[in-house]
């Protein structure tokens, strides 16, 4: 079984998430942090990227709130979708793959957005954080999809661009392929301890059976 990372994997999200953080900090009249910092927050968990802002549960909590209040409206379908990444995909489900989305996202923006994918019907299930933040983590996360899916970890592969992803797959012992076209880059996926590496879509279909 596959399971895919959705923010920087499958889709190009950068510019619907930081908008929807700058949202948040305007409307808590804050100063948001510059782009380069914003792009490392695609990837983790909101409250884990607030937290050390504000440094105070009820205003992060608060941002959290603001960020999805422009993300229902706006924000879920700012995005592109990778060059190749449906062609693979589609490949990966012809060949007998069953594939999921595992992603750090609120499971129900997850959701919306996999199902407006032209590609979106390949994923058998998206499995995503919770609106609390109680499952939020990848180990929570791939732990949920190897309960939800009935799958065990070695019938696994995790493949995503942050070394989430990877730590994810490695607290469960899953196999994992760090992509290179997303957010994190060699260096952060590596140092996670990344099975392989994949420079684009198309290696995928040679790195995986």
């Amino acid at each position: 079984m596959l399971f895919f990372d959705l923010d920087g994997t499958l889709i190009d999200s950068q510019v619907g998430i930081t908008r929807c953080i700058t949202h948040a900090f305007e409307q808590m009249q804050h100063p948001a942090p510059p782009a380069a910092t914003l792009r490392s927050w695609i990837g983790p968990s909101l409250r884990t990227s607030f937290g050390p802002v504000f440094n105070d549960a009820a205003k992060v909590e608060q941002a959290v709130a603001l960020y999805c209040e422009r993300f229902d409206t706006h924000g879920w379908n700012e995005h592109a979708v990778f060059d190749g990444i449906e062609d693979v995909v589609r490949a990966l489900k012809a060949r007998g793959h069953r594939l999921a989305v595992v992603t750090a996202k609120n499971e129900p923006h997850a959701r919306r957005i996999v199902e407006h994918l032209p590609f979106g019907d390949c994923f058998e299930d998206v499995i995503g954080a919770t609106a609390d933040g109680l499952r939020s983590s990848k180990p929570q996360l791939v732990a949920e999809a190897l309960s939800r899916l009935s799958v065990q970890p070695a019938q696994c592969w995790m493949i995503g661009d942050r070394r989430m992803d990877i730590e994810g797959a490695r607290h469960h012992g899953l196999r994992s392929i760090g992509v290179l076209w997303g957010f994190g880059g060699a260096d952060e996926l590596q140092a996670a301890g990344a099975g392989t590496l994949a420079e684009a879509p198309a290696a995928l279909l040679t790195l995986l059976p």
